[in-house]
């Protein structure tokens, strides 16, 4: 048997403050509540074709992790989120518009070849990096 991977399925984000979480991978990066546990602190976001679980430090599976995020601790170092297109202007407009600081426009390689690429960073300072589809061939 091989493993192969075909796309990311989720990511869990250990967070200290939801609300603001909440509403930065909601209202700014357009993702949706899919599902709640309340009980065991569990939100899970869609991402596209992906979920985003958000799980609060107080709660039952975050005081499992240990200690909250913070500057001298992260656990993870960047997410990455595949747009379906990628225009400037519009992803800067609609960033700064929520206050948020839009990276620089680069071409960085991913999972299907070289394209267009910002990083930002959530209210608790995970890094996402915004990525275009790639550059057409020369």
């Amino acid at each position: 048997m091989t493993i192969r991977i075909r796309e990311i399925d989720h990511i869990v984000l250990r967070v200290s403050d939801l609300d603001r979480m909440l509403e930065f991978y909601c209202e700014v990066l357009g993702c949706s509540i899919d599902r709640r546990k309340d009980a065991i602190g569990l939100i899970q976001l869609r991402a596209g074709r992906s979920l985003v679980d958000l799980v609060p430090v107080d709660g039952e599976l975050g005081r499992a992790g240990g200690a909250a995020p913070g500057r001298e601790g992260r656990n993870m170092d960047h997410l990455c989120f595949r747009l379906e297109t990628f225009d400037e202007a519009s992803i800067v407009e609609h960033l700064e518009g929520h206050g948020v600081d839009a990276g620089r426009v680069t071409s960085r390689y991913g999972a299907e070849g070289q394209g267009p690429s910002m990083y930002i960073s959530d209210p608790e300072g995970n890094i996402v990096e915004l990525k275009g589809p790639p550059n057409p061939d020369p």
